[in-house]
Protein backbone atom coordinates (compact mmCIF):
# COMPACT_ATOMS: atom_id res chain seq x y z
CA UNK A 1 0.00 0.00 0.00
CA UNK A 2 1.12 3.56 -0.70
CA UNK A 3 0.47 4.63 2.90
CA UNK A 4 3.03 2.15 4.29
CA UNK A 5 5.64 4.71 3.36
CA UNK A 6 4.27 6.88 6.18
CA UNK A 7 5.61 4.61 8.92
CA UNK A 8 7.60 6.59 11.51
CA UNK A 9 7.07 9.92 9.76
CA UNK A 10 7.26 13.39 11.27
CA UNK A 11 4.40 15.88 11.29
CA UNK A 12 6.11 17.85 8.52
CA UNK A 13 6.32 14.72 6.34
CA UNK A 14 2.64 13.95 6.96
CA UNK A 15 1.66 17.50 6.02
CA UNK A 16 3.63 17.23 2.79
CA UNK A 17 2.22 13.79 2.00
CA UNK A 18 -1.45 14.62 2.54
CA UNK A 19 -1.17 18.04 0.91
CA UNK A 20 -0.04 16.26 -2.27
CA UNK A 21 -2.05 13.00 -2.32
CA UNK A 22 -5.32 14.81 -1.52
CA UNK A 23 -4.90 17.07 -4.53
CA UNK A 24 -7.98 15.75 -6.32
CA UNK A 25 -10.27 15.76 -3.23
CA UNK A 26 -9.17 19.33 -2.52
CA UNK A 27 -9.82 20.21 -6.16
CA UNK A 28 -13.28 18.67 -6.16
CA UNK A 29 -14.40 20.82 -3.21
CA UNK A 30 -12.65 23.91 -4.61
CA UNK A 31 -10.07 24.10 -1.83
CA UNK A 32 -6.87 23.41 -3.77
CA UNK A 33 -5.87 27.04 -4.20
CA UNK A 34 -6.40 27.70 -0.48
CA UNK A 35 -4.48 24.64 0.72
CA UNK A 36 -1.67 25.11 -1.81
CA UNK A 37 -1.19 28.74 -0.80
CA UNK A 38 -1.08 28.15 2.98
CA UNK A 39 0.51 24.72 3.39
CA UNK A 40 4.03 26.11 3.12
CA UNK A 41 3.44 28.67 5.84
CA UNK A 42 1.90 26.02 8.09
CA UNK A 43 4.88 23.70 7.59
CA UNK A 44 7.27 26.58 8.29
CA UNK A 45 5.47 27.31 11.56
CA UNK A 46 5.70 23.63 12.57
CA UNK A 47 9.41 23.53 11.66
CA UNK A 48 10.19 26.66 13.66
CA UNK A 49 8.35 25.25 16.65
CA UNK A 50 10.30 22.00 16.36
CA UNK A 51 13.60 23.91 16.16
CA UNK A 52 12.60 25.87 19.26
CA UNK A 53 11.71 22.74 21.26
CA UNK A 54 14.25 20.21 19.97
CA UNK A 55 17.03 22.41 18.64
CA UNK A 56 18.19 22.85 15.06
CA UNK A 57 19.25 19.78 13.08
CA UNK A 58 22.87 19.93 11.90
CA UNK A 59 21.76 19.58 8.28
CA UNK A 60 19.21 22.40 8.59
CA UNK A 61 21.32 25.02 6.86
CA UNK A 62 20.05 27.87 4.74
CA UNK A 63 22.28 27.78 1.64
CA UNK A 64 23.41 30.90 -0.19
CA UNK A 65 21.10 30.16 -3.11
CA UNK A 66 18.09 29.98 -0.81
CA UNK A 67 19.07 33.35 0.66
CA UNK A 68 19.28 34.64 -2.91
CA UNK A 69 15.73 33.46 -3.63
CA UNK A 70 14.54 34.99 -0.35
CA UNK A 71 16.19 38.30 -1.24
CA UNK A 72 14.77 38.22 -4.76
CA UNK A 73 11.22 37.61 -3.58
CA UNK A 74 11.55 40.32 -0.92
CA UNK A 75 12.63 42.70 -3.68
CA UNK A 76 9.39 41.72 -5.46
CA UNK A 77 7.46 43.00 -2.45
CA UNK A 78 9.51 46.20 -2.32
CA UNK A 79 8.83 46.80 -6.02
CA UNK A 80 5.14 46.21 -5.37
CA UNK A 81 5.04 48.77 -2.56
CA UNK A 82 7.01 51.38 -4.50
CA UNK A 83 4.75 50.96 -7.55
CA UNK A 84 1.65 51.35 -5.40
CA UNK A 85 3.08 54.57 -3.98
CA UNK A 86 4.07 55.85 -7.42
CA UNK A 87 0.59 55.23 -8.82
CA UNK A 88 -1.33 56.33 -5.69
CA UNK A 89 -3.14 53.00 -5.48
CA UNK A 90 -3.94 53.37 -1.79
CA UNK A 91 -3.35 51.33 1.34
CA UNK A 92 -6.20 48.88 0.73
CA UNK A 93 -4.84 47.79 -2.66
CA UNK A 94 -1.31 47.61 -1.26
CA UNK A 95 -2.44 45.24 1.50
CA UNK A 96 -4.44 43.14 -0.96
CA UNK A 97 -1.49 42.92 -3.35
CA UNK A 98 0.86 42.02 -0.50
CA UNK A 99 -1.43 39.15 0.49
CA UNK A 100 -1.30 38.06 -3.15
CA UNK A 101 2.51 38.24 -2.96
CA UNK A 102 2.46 35.93 0.10
CA UNK A 103 0.36 33.43 -1.88
CA UNK A 104 2.42 33.71 -5.06
CA UNK A 105 5.95 35.05 -5.41
CA UNK A 106 6.80 34.39 -1.77
CA UNK A 107 6.28 30.66 -2.30
CA UNK A 108 9.21 30.64 -4.74
CA UNK A 109 11.45 31.38 -1.74
CA UNK A 110 9.46 29.65 1.00
CA UNK A 111 9.50 26.13 -0.41
CA UNK A 112 13.21 26.09 -1.33
CA UNK A 113 13.81 27.23 2.26
CA UNK A 114 11.71 24.33 3.60
CA UNK A 115 13.49 21.87 1.31
CA UNK A 116 16.86 23.05 2.60
CA UNK A 117 16.07 22.98 6.34
CA UNK A 118 13.55 20.16 6.80
CA UNK A 119 14.50 16.56 7.40
CA UNK A 120 12.10 14.90 4.97
CA UNK A 121 12.54 11.55 3.25
CA UNK A 122 12.56 12.27 -0.45
CA UNK A 123 10.82 9.01 -1.30
CA UNK A 124 7.73 10.40 0.45
CA UNK A 125 7.59 13.32 -1.97
CA UNK A 126 8.25 11.06 -4.96
CA UNK A 127 5.59 8.51 -3.98
CA UNK A 128 3.00 11.19 -3.24
CA UNK A 129 3.48 12.75 -6.69
CA UNK A 130 3.33 9.31 -8.35
CA UNK A 131 0.05 8.58 -6.56
CA UNK A 132 -1.51 11.86 -7.75
CA UNK A 133 -0.25 11.26 -11.30
CA UNK A 134 -1.83 7.79 -11.23
CA UNK A 135 -5.07 9.34 -9.98
CA UNK A 136 -4.89 11.57 -13.04
CA UNK A 137 -5.09 8.48 -15.24
CA UNK A 138 -8.31 7.43 -13.49
CA UNK A 139 -9.62 11.01 -13.70
CA UNK A 140 -8.88 10.95 -17.44
CA UNK A 141 -10.90 7.78 -18.01
CA UNK A 142 -13.90 8.99 -16.01
CA UNK A 143 -14.01 12.47 -17.51
CA UNK A 144 -13.47 11.32 -21.10
CA UNK A 145 -16.48 9.04 -20.65
CA UNK A 146 -18.44 11.97 -19.23
CA UNK A 147 -17.47 14.06 -22.25
CA UNK A 148 -18.46 11.33 -24.71
CA UNK A 149 -21.92 10.89 -23.17
CA UNK A 150 -22.48 14.65 -23.08
CA UNK A 151 -22.34 15.40 -19.36
CA UNK A 152 -21.58 19.04 -18.50
CA UNK A 153 -17.91 19.88 -17.99
CA UNK A 154 -18.13 22.59 -15.35
CA UNK A 155 -19.77 21.26 -12.17
CA UNK A 156 -19.74 24.13 -9.65
CA UNK A 157 -17.80 27.07 -8.23
CA UNK A 158 -16.83 26.53 -4.59
CA UNK A 159 -18.04 29.07 -2.00
CA UNK A 160 -14.41 29.14 -0.84
CA UNK A 161 -13.87 31.76 -3.54
CA UNK A 162 -15.01 34.19 -0.85
CA UNK A 163 -11.51 34.00 0.69
CA UNK A 164 -10.20 35.81 -2.38
CA UNK A 165 -8.07 34.74 -5.30
CA UNK A 166 -7.12 35.51 -8.87
CA UNK A 167 -10.49 34.39 -10.29
CA UNK A 168 -13.38 31.92 -10.17
CA UNK A 169 -11.43 29.38 -12.25
CA UNK A 170 -9.21 28.72 -9.22
CA UNK A 171 -12.24 27.53 -7.23
CA UNK A 172 -14.14 25.73 -9.99
CA UNK A 173 -14.51 21.97 -10.21
CA UNK A 174 -14.56 21.01 -13.89
CA UNK A 175 -14.37 17.58 -15.43
CA UNK A 176 -13.29 19.06 -18.75
CA UNK A 177 -13.42 22.30 -20.73
CA UNK A 178 -14.12 23.21 -24.34
CA UNK A 179 -11.49 24.48 -26.75
CA UNK A 180 -13.08 27.65 -28.19
CA UNK A 181 -11.16 27.30 -31.45
CA UNK A 182 -12.20 23.73 -32.24
CA UNK A 183 -15.27 23.16 -30.08
CA UNK A 184 -13.73 19.89 -28.86
CA UNK A 185 -13.02 18.89 -25.27
CA UNK A 186 -9.89 20.12 -23.54
CA UNK A 187 -8.89 18.99 -20.07
CA UNK A 188 -7.41 21.18 -17.31
CA UNK A 189 -7.45 18.44 -14.63
CA UNK A 190 -6.95 20.13 -11.23
CA UNK A 191 -5.41 23.28 -12.75
CA UNK A 192 -7.22 26.57 -13.39
CA UNK A 193 -6.71 26.26 -17.16
CA UNK A 194 -5.55 23.61 -19.61
CA UNK A 195 -2.01 24.84 -20.47
CA UNK A 196 -1.13 24.84 -16.76
CA UNK A 197 -1.88 21.12 -16.71
CA UNK A 198 0.92 20.71 -19.26
CA UNK A 199 3.36 22.30 -16.82
CA UNK A 200 2.23 20.02 -13.99
CA UNK A 201 2.38 16.92 -16.22
CA UNK A 202 5.98 17.70 -17.15
CA UNK A 203 7.04 18.34 -13.54
CA UNK A 204 5.25 15.24 -12.28
CA UNK A 205 7.01 13.12 -14.91
CA UNK A 206 10.36 14.03 -13.33
CA UNK A 207 9.21 12.67 -9.96
CA UNK A 208 7.65 9.56 -11.49
CA UNK A 209 10.95 8.72 -13.19
CA UNK A 210 12.53 8.66 -9.72
CA UNK A 211 9.96 6.27 -8.23
CA UNK A 212 11.45 2.91 -7.24
CA UNK A 213 8.19 0.96 -7.12
CA UNK A 214 7.44 -0.21 -10.66
CA UNK A 215 3.64 -0.07 -10.25
CA UNK A 216 3.59 3.55 -9.08
CA UNK A 217 6.33 4.55 -11.53
CA UNK A 218 4.55 3.28 -14.65
CA UNK A 219 1.04 4.19 -13.56
CA UNK A 220 2.27 7.66 -12.65
CA UNK A 221 4.05 8.05 -15.99
CA UNK A 222 0.89 6.93 -17.79
CA UNK A 223 -1.09 9.52 -15.85
CA UNK A 224 1.41 12.23 -16.83
CA UNK A 225 1.14 11.22 -20.48
CA UNK A 226 -2.66 11.34 -20.30
CA UNK A 227 -2.47 14.82 -18.76
CA UNK A 228 -0.15 16.27 -21.39
CA UNK A 229 -2.17 14.78 -24.26
CA UNK A 230 -5.61 15.77 -23.02
CA UNK A 231 -4.64 19.29 -21.94
CA UNK A 232 -3.34 19.90 -25.50
CA UNK A 233 -0.59 22.22 -24.27
CA UNK A 234 1.81 22.92 -27.12
CA UNK A 235 4.62 23.72 -24.70
CA UNK A 236 3.92 20.56 -22.73
CA UNK A 237 3.99 18.36 -25.82
CA UNK A 238 7.35 19.87 -26.81
CA UNK A 239 8.94 19.67 -23.34
CA UNK A 240 7.59 16.26 -22.26
CA UNK A 241 10.00 14.06 -24.30
CA UNK A 242 12.97 16.31 -23.49
CA UNK A 243 12.53 15.51 -19.79
CA UNK A 244 13.48 11.87 -20.28
CA UNK A 245 16.67 12.96 -22.05
CA UNK A 246 17.55 15.47 -19.32
CA UNK A 247 16.98 12.92 -16.57
CA UNK A 248 19.19 10.39 -18.37
CA UNK A 249 21.92 12.80 -19.47
CA UNK A 250 21.89 15.44 -16.74
CA UNK A 251 24.84 13.94 -14.86
CA UNK A 252 26.92 13.47 -18.02
CA UNK A 253 26.89 16.99 -19.44
CA UNK A 254 30.41 17.82 -18.28
CA UNK A 255 32.02 14.45 -19.02
CA UNK A 256 34.82 14.36 -21.63
CA UNK A 257 32.88 12.33 -24.16
CA UNK A 258 29.97 14.77 -23.95
CA UNK A 259 32.29 17.73 -24.51
CA UNK A 260 33.94 15.91 -27.41
CA UNK A 261 30.53 15.21 -28.92
CA UNK A 262 29.61 18.87 -28.58
CA UNK A 263 32.93 19.77 -30.20
CA UNK A 264 31.92 17.71 -33.21
CA UNK A 265 28.25 18.69 -33.32
CA UNK A 266 28.75 22.45 -32.99
CA UNK A 267 30.95 22.80 -36.13
CA UNK A 268 28.47 20.66 -38.06
CA UNK A 269 25.67 22.94 -36.92
CA UNK A 270 27.68 25.96 -38.02
CA UNK A 271 28.11 24.47 -41.49
CA UNK A 272 24.54 23.21 -41.87
CA UNK A 273 22.98 25.68 -39.51
CA UNK A 274 20.81 27.58 -41.96
CA UNK A 275 18.72 24.64 -43.26
CA UNK A 276 18.43 23.25 -39.72
CA UNK A 277 17.34 26.66 -38.45
CA UNK A 278 14.76 26.97 -41.22
CA UNK A 279 13.40 23.50 -40.47
CA UNK A 280 13.06 24.33 -36.76
CA UNK A 281 11.39 27.66 -37.51
CA UNK A 282 8.97 26.01 -39.93
CA UNK A 283 8.06 23.45 -37.30
CA UNK A 284 7.63 26.19 -34.70
CA UNK A 285 5.40 28.16 -37.06
CA UNK A 286 3.29 25.07 -37.70
CA UNK A 287 2.79 24.66 -33.96
CA UNK A 288 1.72 28.29 -33.61
CA UNK A 289 -0.67 28.01 -36.53
CA UNK A 290 -2.33 25.02 -34.86
CA UNK A 291 -4.10 27.58 -32.64
CA UNK A 292 -3.88 30.92 -34.46
CA UNK A 293 -6.27 32.84 -32.18
CA UNK A 294 -4.30 31.88 -29.10
CA UNK A 295 -1.03 32.87 -30.76
CA UNK A 296 -2.49 36.23 -31.81
CA UNK A 297 -3.75 37.01 -28.30
CA UNK A 298 -0.44 36.04 -26.71
CA UNK A 299 1.61 38.19 -29.07
CA UNK A 300 -0.72 41.17 -28.62
CA UNK A 301 -0.59 40.87 -24.84
CA UNK A 302 3.20 40.82 -25.04
CA UNK A 303 3.34 43.95 -27.20
CA UNK A 304 0.97 45.80 -24.89
CA UNK A 305 2.99 44.86 -21.84
CA UNK A 306 6.32 45.96 -23.33
CA UNK A 307 4.96 49.21 -24.79
CA UNK A 308 3.28 50.33 -21.58
CA UNK A 309 6.24 49.20 -19.45
CA UNK A 310 8.68 51.26 -21.50
CA UNK A 311 6.44 54.30 -21.73
CA UNK A 312 4.93 54.44 -18.24
CA UNK A 313 6.80 52.46 -15.57
CA UNK A 314 10.23 51.16 -16.57
CA UNK A 315 11.73 50.54 -13.12
CA UNK A 316 8.99 49.45 -10.68
CA UNK A 317 6.08 48.71 -12.98
CA UNK A 318 2.40 49.44 -12.54
CA UNK A 319 1.97 47.57 -9.26
CA UNK A 320 -1.21 45.73 -10.21
CA UNK A 321 -2.55 43.63 -13.08
CA UNK A 322 -4.76 45.42 -15.59
CA UNK A 323 -7.32 43.97 -17.96
CA UNK A 324 -6.47 44.36 -21.62
CA UNK A 325 -8.78 45.67 -24.37
CA UNK A 326 -11.26 43.67 -26.41
CA UNK A 327 -8.59 42.73 -28.96
CA UNK A 328 -7.00 40.45 -26.33
CA UNK A 329 -10.39 39.20 -25.08
CA UNK A 330 -10.03 41.31 -21.89
CA UNK A 331 -7.19 39.12 -20.64
CA UNK A 332 -4.73 40.72 -18.18
CA UNK A 333 -1.83 42.57 -19.79
CA UNK A 334 1.34 40.52 -19.47
CA UNK A 335 -0.47 37.28 -18.74
CA UNK A 336 0.63 34.03 -20.44
CA UNK A 337 4.25 35.09 -19.92
CA UNK A 338 6.15 35.56 -16.65
CA UNK A 339 8.72 37.99 -18.02
CA UNK A 340 6.31 40.33 -19.79
CA UNK A 341 4.04 40.15 -16.76
CA UNK A 342 6.92 41.09 -14.46
CA UNK A 343 7.92 44.03 -16.64
CA UNK A 344 4.37 45.38 -16.62
CA UNK A 345 3.56 44.84 -12.93
CA UNK A 346 6.99 45.16 -11.24
CA UNK A 347 9.23 46.67 -13.90
CA UNK A 348 12.88 45.97 -14.51
CA UNK A 349 13.47 45.57 -10.75
CA UNK A 350 10.98 42.70 -10.57
CA UNK A 351 12.36 41.01 -13.66
CA UNK A 352 15.90 41.00 -12.24
CA UNK A 353 14.59 39.80 -8.88
CA UNK A 354 13.50 36.58 -10.60
CA UNK A 355 16.14 36.28 -13.31
CA UNK A 356 19.21 36.54 -11.04
CA UNK A 357 18.34 33.72 -8.58
CA UNK A 358 16.99 31.62 -11.45
CA UNK A 359 20.18 31.85 -13.52
CA UNK A 360 22.43 31.30 -10.48
CA UNK A 361 20.38 28.24 -9.51
CA UNK A 362 20.60 26.84 -13.03
CA UNK A 363 24.39 27.15 -13.08
CA UNK A 364 24.76 25.64 -9.61
CA UNK A 365 22.49 22.69 -10.38
CA UNK A 366 24.27 22.07 -13.67
CA UNK A 367 27.50 21.53 -11.72
CA UNK A 368 25.91 19.59 -8.86
CA UNK A 369 24.05 17.32 -11.28
CA UNK A 370 27.35 15.73 -12.24
CA UNK A 371 27.54 14.05 -8.83
CA UNK A 372 24.00 13.97 -7.43
CA UNK A 373 20.82 12.35 -8.70
CA UNK A 374 18.82 14.73 -6.52
CA UNK A 375 20.46 17.64 -8.34
CA UNK A 376 19.74 16.05 -11.74
CA UNK A 377 16.05 16.00 -10.90
CA UNK A 378 16.23 19.57 -9.54
CA UNK A 379 18.00 20.73 -12.70
CA UNK A 380 15.29 19.15 -14.85
CA UNK A 381 12.53 20.65 -12.72
CA UNK A 382 14.08 24.10 -12.96
CA UNK A 383 14.55 23.71 -16.72
CA UNK A 384 10.84 22.91 -17.09
CA UNK A 385 9.88 25.89 -14.94
CA UNK A 386 12.12 28.20 -16.96
CA UNK A 387 10.70 26.84 -20.20
CA UNK A 388 7.15 27.41 -19.04
CA UNK A 389 7.96 30.91 -17.78
CA UNK A 390 7.62 31.99 -21.42
CA UNK A 391 4.07 30.62 -21.60
CA UNK A 392 2.64 31.02 -18.08
CA UNK A 393 2.82 33.38 -15.11
CA UNK A 394 4.86 31.42 -12.58
CA UNK A 395 3.67 33.15 -9.43
CA UNK A 396 0.00 32.47 -10.03
CA UNK A 397 0.61 28.71 -10.34
CA UNK A 398 3.17 28.31 -7.53
CA UNK A 399 0.48 26.79 -5.29
CA UNK A 400 0.44 23.83 -7.71
CA UNK A 401 4.12 23.18 -8.41
CA UNK A 402 5.47 23.80 -4.90
CA UNK A 403 6.85 20.20 -4.62
CA UNK A 404 9.31 21.11 -7.40
CA UNK A 405 10.39 24.20 -5.45
CA UNK A 406 10.78 22.08 -2.31
CA UNK A 407 12.97 19.60 -4.21
CA UNK A 408 15.15 22.42 -5.51
CA UNK A 409 15.72 23.53 -1.91
CA UNK A 410 16.95 20.05 -1.02
CA UNK A 411 19.39 20.16 -3.94
CA UNK A 412 20.64 23.59 -2.85
CA UNK A 413 21.80 22.15 0.50
CA UNK A 414 25.20 20.44 -0.03
CA UNK A 415 24.59 18.30 3.06
CA UNK A 416 21.39 16.86 1.57
CA UNK A 417 21.67 16.76 -2.21
CA UNK A 418 23.66 13.54 -2.09
CA UNK A 419 20.71 11.73 -0.50
CA UNK A 420 20.04 8.34 -2.06
CA UNK A 421 16.52 7.67 -3.32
Amino acid sequence: MATQILDNTTLEEKLIWYSIVLTYPFYIIGALYVTGAIVGWVILAVALLRFFVEGRDEEARVPVLVWLWILGMLVMEVALIVAHINWDLGLAKTIKSSIGWAKGWALLALFPLLGAILKVRLEIVVRAIAVVAAQGLLFSVVTVMAYLVGLPGEIFVSPLKAVGGPGDEFFTFSMYGINPETGAGRWQFFCPWAPAAGLIACLYLVFCLLEQNSFWRYSGMAGCLAMVLLCQSRAGLAIFPVIVVLMAMGNRLLRPWTLITLGIVIPVLLVFGEPIYEAIMNSFQAIKEARPDSTRVRSTLARLAVQRWQAEAPFFGHGIVERGPKIVELMPIGSHHSWYGLLFVKGLVGLLALAIPMVCSLLYLLLEAQRSRVAVAALTLLAVIIGYSFFENLEILSYLYWPALFWMGVAFNPLKNGTKL
